[in-house]
């Protein structure tokens, strides 16, 4: 007969302090040394993913004038970034109650996705507001005023993601190349944290469902459902997270060749209820699928596993200041998605880094490195160029939500509902 165990069995074991809690990263370490961890050995394993996000948008409201000094606003911008306004007209009370899309933008250096970081990282926002009688109110604004925030998804998380090449001989701007993606298949993007990604440490939703406490961005955050798109082969989740309390290192903007994207990151829990959800957890990247897509059609052209593109690659980016050439444009600080360089300073933002790797093709002087690996289709290596995805911020996250756990500052969940 299988083993089994309940949430709540669980949680009586963490408050004595018998539960033990290890994260995706240290199990698929300790199975692929050969280590034989059975049901006994473990309660609870804690995954995460970070990485681009495009279904991700704020819900803010707050207080931008006085009673009856306008009737409501007609639109509004923050720091340039359009919002919607609504639903609740707030008839004279001042208020706002706005909508605002990760993936809207002032330009195209400057998104949705920058706008949350700057708001978690509590700088001040330019506020104007465009009222139905013909008024216009420039004021400043933070996430301090703004009683409500929240952080929300259409759909993030997806369980497996893609990687992508442009099958055609024509370059092409797109939201999976940071500059035009060459053509005829001579570089290779992808997404995804593979075998530390939540929905494939836990691919039935055995444990995950309505309700289930997660970190979304490391703020105590819930599931809310399945996500537009999702699928039992491909499902992924929508999310809720007050932003009060978001650390700034795991959001912010992403700018591709198409526009401005949004990084978002996600830790859940995985309690370990039966043997089957601890065989799924112990799944390693090669046993996890990653289709390659032309960029155009959006159809599959070969399939690889995510051992292929994260076996010999590194998780981090490294920058030797003694190469800078001092370029009279450079175009790392051109092209960097996240804006993490400093040429002057000759300085890399550790924070803003999401270890993409762009870096390393545009900087002329080689002073960047990080081996993004090759994969093999059609018979010859592709070289990795991109990726929208931060393994090792994900490993970080995951490492916190353990913390959390064992420390009684995270309780697990028992969903609601299963999806």
């Amino acid at each position: 007969m299988e083993k089994r165990r309940r949430v709540a069995e669980i949680t009586d074991k963490l408050e004595r302090g018998e539960g033990v809690v290890i994260t995706a990263d240290e199990l698929c370490n300790r199975v692929r040394s050969g280590e034989d961890i059975g049901f006994e050995d473990v309660d609870v394993v804690t995954s995460a993913t970070c990485g681009v996000m495009s279904g991700t948008f704020a819900v803010l409201s707050f207080k931008v004038a006085e009673r009856d000094e306008f009737e409501r606003a007609s639109n509004v911008l923050l720091n340039g970034v359009p919002a919607f306004v609504g639903p609740c007209p707030n008839e004279r009370l001042g208020i706002v109650d706005l909508m605002v899309y990760g993936t809207s933008h002032r330009d195209n250096r400057y998104g949705g996705g920058h706008l949350f970081r700057d708001l978690v990282s509590h700088e001040e926002i330019e506020l104007v507001v465009e009222t139905i009688d013909g008024r216009r109110i420039e004021t400043t604004t933070a996430l301090k005023e703004m009683p409500f925030a929240k952080l929300c998804s259409t759909r993030n998380a997806f369980k497996n993601y893609y990687a992508f090449v442009n099958a055609h001989e024509n370059e092409v701007t797109s939201i999976f190349s940071v500059d035009p993606f060459k053509g005829a298949c001579k570089e290779v993007t992808f997404s995804g944290c593979g075998e530390l990604n939540p929905l494939e440490k836990d691919p039935f939703m055995e444990t995950i469902g309505i309700g289930t406490r997660i970190l979304m961005n490391g703020a105590v955050g819930f599931v809310i459902g399945e996500g537009t798109r999702s699928s039992p082969e491909k499902p992924n989740l929508m999310g809720i997270a007050e932003m009060h309390g978001m650390i700034p290192e795991y959001l912010g903007g992403f700018r591709t060749s198409a526009g401005s994207e949004v990084l978002n990151s996600w830790a859940v829990p995985i309690p370990i209820l039966n043997e089957h959800v601890l065989e799924t957890t112990k799944r390693l990247d090669g046993e996890i699928k990653l289709l390659v897509l032309d960029v155009h059609t959006r159809l599959p052209v070969g399939e690889i596993t995510y051992d292929d593109v994260w076996r010999d690659g590194d998780l981090s980016v490294r920058f030797d200041a003694s190469k800078c050439i001092d370029c009279e444009e450079c175009q790392v600080t051109s092209l960097c998605p996240t804006g993490a360089f400093d040429v002057l300073a000759k300085e890399v933002n550790e924070a803003l880094c999401c270890n993409c790797g762009a870096c390393v093709r545009f900087c002329q002087g080689g002073a960047f490195y990080c081996n993004l690996g090759f994969v093999t289709l059609f018979g010859r290596e592709i070289p990795v160029t991109l990726r929208q995805s931060d393994r090792k911020k994900a490993a970080k996250l995951a490492e916190m939500l353990k913390r959390k756990i064992l420390n009684g500052d995270f309780i697990l969940t028992e969903p609601v509902s299963r999806l």
